[in-house]
């Protein structure tokens, strides 16, 4: 008798979760326990990509928006420019997913910039983009900084290298602290190794451990655990001694120096407020946040940038004319003077998907887009890369033409069908701190350099690495020194 009962309780439950809430947008039919873990799974792995996912599902069940289910988190993706606009802009997407794969890299707690919403995330996004102004972010300080980096930068390319990935984070860093960091720093180069390896295990949905959270207990090495782990130790030891010494060496006259300094003066000035969401692990989380999706989506633009100048070596010559005719050093206020250097720079955020979906978004409540129902806390992932290789709009998407940015004068063309930063209240809040750094390393590289294949080499293919963000292929080019 308990058995028969046990029995039907078993595939009532089993049915129930089979059963998808109403007005849920179309997708593939769901597995009890599992949702549709494993079909995007084997999807992504063939098509290469999440992105690419959502793409077919979209073609397949005609239509924009698709309804998902990983594991037990329901699982929304938006494509095109006219829903993703919506989407990003409003108020029903401000929040983030609260999920395992999140609460990881914080011990369990929801702590930092990134991956937080609600009175935290709106106090410290406040604050770190009034702290960044403070300290020189968007002022000639920041970009002296910045140009220098870049100076140096060029010293140590006169040899054949694969990448600019161990470069750009120290420009990044220091923005956040103001002392050097070295870029043969072998905790530096070990996390960086660290964070590739990490983007291309995962994607923005947290892989099979984020939905199957069990597996750490199983196979912790193959699921991917204990590489998560590793990375996040590493990462808070490398700032957590530049935090000390901070705190050593703090003083009021030093508060705006950089924003670590700021930091410690706000935590200081709050400290009797028991409410206060200014603690030291929030202030830990919130830099390496901006350190994460600085340094690695900054390096892997102009990875881009230089991969294209050899793909395209037509491309760069006219890039070097362009520079060749504008007086030295160039800053950030000539880029008006530099058109094709800044349309080359767009085509390739809009050619290549590195932050296909800008960072997955939580519904805060129950909303409709596209005539389909959201329920609260479905996570929401808005296609940016359907928005920049909409057919109808740009016409030859697969193509890259940096020309469709500029009018028959040659000058700029402003497009607001180019997302690479996202939109609305949660785009990123370093957006101009990226573009400054992005047009000053490149210029500064392709004024002294010219880029080159070692002899004999394939030309670097231009398909992505999917992952988290998605970065080229390893590739070698030989910069030599320009007359």
């Amino acid at each position: 008798m308990w058995w028969f009962l046990l029995g039907i309780v078993l595939v009532s439950l089993t049915v129930f979760d089979s059963i998808k809430p109403a007005d849920y947008p179309p997708g593939p039919r769901w597995i009890p326990w599992f949702g549709t873990t494993f079909v995007v799974q084997k999807l992504s792995k063939k098509l290469g990509g999440l992105h690419e996912v959502f793409k077919y599902l979209s073609q397949k069940h005609q239509s924009p928006v698709v309804g998902l289910r990983f594991g037990k988190e329901l699982t929304v993706g938006i494509r095109g420019y006219d829903l993703a606009k919506e989407a990003l802009t409003g108020d029903d997407l401000l929040g983030r997913p609260d999920n395992f794969f999140i609460r990881l890299r914080t011990d369990g707690e929801r702590l930092g910039l990134t991956f937080t919403d609600g009175k935290l995330w709106e106090e410290h996004r406040s604050f770190i983009m009034r702290t960044l102004k403070e300290v020189g972010y968007g002022r000639s300080r920041m970009e002296e900084l910045i140009q220098k980096e870049a100076i140096e930068l060029k010293q140590t390319y006169s040899q054949r290298i694969n990448s600019t990935s161990s470069t750009l984070p120290t420009a990044v860093a220091k923005c956040i602290e103001r002392q050097r960091i070295e870029r043969d720093d072998n905790r530096l180069q070990m996390l960086l190794k660290l964070l590739r390896k990490r983007s291309g295990q995962f994607d923005l949905a947290g892989g099979l451990l984020n939905q199957m959270p069990w597996l750490r207990f199983l196979a912790p090495n193959w699921s991917g655990y204990n590489l998560v782990v590793d990375f996040n130790r590493q990462l808070m030891e490398f700032f957590a001694e530049t935090i000390r010494n901070h705190y050593e060496t703090y003083t009021d006259t030093k508060s705006s120096n950089d924003l670590i300094y700021a930091y410690i003066r706000e935590f200081r000035n709050q400290g009797h407020n028991p409410g206060t969401t200014f603690t030291e692990k929030q202030m830990l989380m919130t830099i390496l946040d901006l350190f994460l999706a600085g340094g690695l989506n900054t390096s892997t633009v102009t990875d881009l940038l230089l991969l294209m100048m050899v793909v395209r070596p037509d491309i760069q010559a006219k890039v070097h004319q362009e520079i060749d005719n504008h007086l030295n050093p160039i800053r950030w206020s000539d880029r008006s003077q530099l058109p094709f250097v800044e349309a080359v720079i767009m085509e390739v955020q809009r050619f290549f998907p590195t932050a296909a979906f800008g960072g997955p978004r939580r519904a805060v409540h129950d909303f409709n887009i596209g005539g389909y129902r959201i329920p609260k806390n479905t996570t929401v992932f808005v296609d940016l890369e359907s928005v920049h290789h909409d057919e109808a709009y740009w016409k030859d998407p697969e193509v890259f033409r940096p020309e469709r940015f500029l009018d028959e004068g040659g000058h700029l063309v402003t497009c607001d069908r180019l997302l690479p930063f996202s939109l609305g209240k949660r785009k990123c809040p370093g957006d101009g701190l990226a573009k400054t750094t992005i047009f000053l390393f490149f210029v500064e590289l392709l004024r002294n350099f010219e880029l080159s294949l070692p002899e004999g080499a394939e030309v670097p293919s231009t398909e992505l690495v999917p992952g988290r963000i998605y970065m080229p292929k390893p590739y070698w080019i030989i910069f030599s020194r320009r007359s």
